[in-house]
């Protein structure tokens, strides 16, 4: 039972981290990268589906984001949803084929995004801590289910292991992220 709560906090925890890789995804650094559009939604026949679900997106330059749709009619809700998106280009279209030539990001914007990244990091790390309480709370309430105090004493141990990894990956993939825009 006790092996239960820790391997629920090690899955809840994984889907933290998970979240915070794909939040991570969504922001731009210095060069194009997919994940900068891919999740866009985009209004196609009354249905909102993300972009990587109406075109293929390929980086062919470091700047550049180039998005092929799979029909003609998806085109222009393709690119009014990028306009929606303010990802901070503008989007030139010709025939199927839709171009995003991002500019340059200025020091001062790069400063904002860093900001950006260690606010998400510090939501992603508190809902690890909040996983780590809620679960704590169940193994202490253990003991009047007759569980020992030892057993209870080396479950919590093992929870506070487990959630210093995934704190600890977090602060790695923000660090990284951090490096990866302030890099020119």
């Amino acid at each position: 039972m006790i092996e239960d709560f820790l391997k629920d906090a090690e899955k809840r925890m994984k889907k933290a981290v998970s979240k915070f890789k794909e939040d991570l995804k969504g922001l731009r650094t210095g060069r194009a990268s997919v994940g900068l559009v891919e999740n866009i939604k985009v209004e196609y026949y009354g249905t909102e589906m993300p972009l990587k679900q109406l075109a293929s997106i390929s980086t062919p330059e470091p700047m550049q984001i180039l998005i092929q749709a799979w029909d003609k009619n998806a085109v222009k809700a393709i690119e009014k949803a990028i306009l929606e998106a303010n990802i901070g280009a503008t989007p030139q279209t010709e025939g199927q084929v839709i171009r995003i030539i991002l500019p340059p990001m200025t020091e001062e914007r790069r400063r904002e995004l860093v900001k950006v990244v260690n606010n998400m990091a510090e939501e992603a790390r508190i809902a690890i801590r909040n996983i780590r309480r809620d679960d704590k709370e169940a193994l202490e309430d253990l003991k009047d289910e007759g569980f020992s105090e030892d057993d209870i004493r080396k479950a919590l141990e093992k929870l506070q292991k487990i959630t210093d990894k995934y704190i600890n990956e977090i602060n790695q993939l923000a660090k990284e992220k951090e490096e990866e825009i302030m890099s020119i």
